[in-house]
């Protein structure tokens, strides 16, 4: 195992306090917990957003705690779901009197902590609402999963939640808000090498030097197949044609494209995927609004990507188009 790390313990304590030390002006830890609020609560009772997962995602998700995004991101061991009293404590340090928006990726881990959060918050009179995003099309049911896995459209429910929230909307709005990009956002990705838990120090899987895993999950859960690799202009073809075939997108509509670095892509390597897709959402008619390309939700050191389709209608234009202000996500 190859890490710049000290303690393969400590990663993740090692980490948040890094990242507050880079950037204090948008980020403050809560002492004792592995949370990351804004580091100055907003002066209105706005709905709070607060999300989280496994480590080893960055930026996703404490990256995006700022203005036009989130108030607070919880932060479990790598790869493992963070303990019901850290998002208990997240809650109760962003409740700003508005009502607190819980967005949840859909593991069952992630999901039954954060449940048992909420229940604990509502016993404090706090009004908590939750959203699971389960955007990836790749498999149905996974190793950690009942139903589609939440992947990187993630982010997008993200930026657009957090602008309805910047906005004043009402917790049941934002909700509303956030349950349509889950709607009308698909993803699917592929991997080109496994990655590394520090605390297990060796690889989750492996692939041949000549092979690729498809549709796989961003903790290096199974996909679809494995296949030989291919030319970007295949690959990609493969993963637009399966997210098309799940989502009604007409001649004329427009969307969103996320084109999303797993860890270890070089940039010149994603524009080139995004550059195919482009070509494919041309042919068929379909206007691209805005394109994001970069790492949003990693998978540590992992080299691949995923692509993400958000359709869009008036209004999520408007939000999408929002003043972010985060250390990992800024428009």
């Amino acid at each position: 195992m190859k890490k710049i790390i000290n303690d393969p313990n400590q990663v993740v304590n090692e980490m948040l306090e890094g990242v507050v030390k880079a950037h204090p002006e948008y980020v403050k830890r809560l002492e004792g917990f592995n949370v990351l609020v804004r580091a100055n609560k907003p002066s209105f009772p706005k709905v709070a957003l607060v999300s989280g997962g496994g480590s080893g995602h960055e930026p996703s998700h404490g990256g995006f705690v700022g203005e036009g995004m989130l108030d607070g991101a919880v932060a479990g061991e790598v790869f493992t779901s963070p303990t019901p009293d850290q998002v208990f404590e997240a809650v109760k340090a962003v409740d700003n009197g508005g009502g607190v928006l819980l967005v949840v990726k859909n593991y069952t881990g992630d999901i039954l902590n954060f449940e048992m959060a909420s229940e604990l918050a509502a016993e404090e009179g706090i009004k908590v609402e939750s959203v699971v995003v389960n955007d990836d099309v790749a498999v149905e049911n996974s190793t950690w999963t009942t139903g589609r896995r939440g992947v990187a459209g993630t982010v997008l429910v993200h930026k657009i939640a957090g602008a309805a929230a910047e906005k004043g909307k009402s917790l049941e709005e934002v909700k509303a808000i956030a349950e349509k990009v889950n709607a009308n956002v698909r993803s699917m990705g592929m991997s080109l090498t496994p990655c590394t838990v520090p605390a297990a120090g060796k690889p989750g899987f492996q692939l041949a030097d000549d092979e690729m895993e498809v549709g796989l999950g961003i903790h290096g859960e199974p996909g679809t197949h494995r296949a030989k690799i291919t030319s970007a202009k295949e690959i990609v073809s493969h993963l637009m044609e399966k997210i098309l075939k799940d989502i009604d997108i007409n001649s004329g509509e427009e969307v969103a494209v996320l084109v999303n670095g797993l860890g270890g892509t070089p940039l010149m390597e994603l524009y080139i995927v995004n550059n195919e897709v482009a070509e494919i959402l041309n042919e068929k008619g379909i206007k691209i609004y805005k394109t994001i390309v970069g790492n949003y939700m990693t998978s540590l050191e992992m080299a691949g990507f995923s692509i993400s389709i958000l359709k869009l209608d008036e209004e999520l234009k408007e939000l999408l188009d929002s003043k972010a202000d985060t250390p990992g996500f800024k428009l």
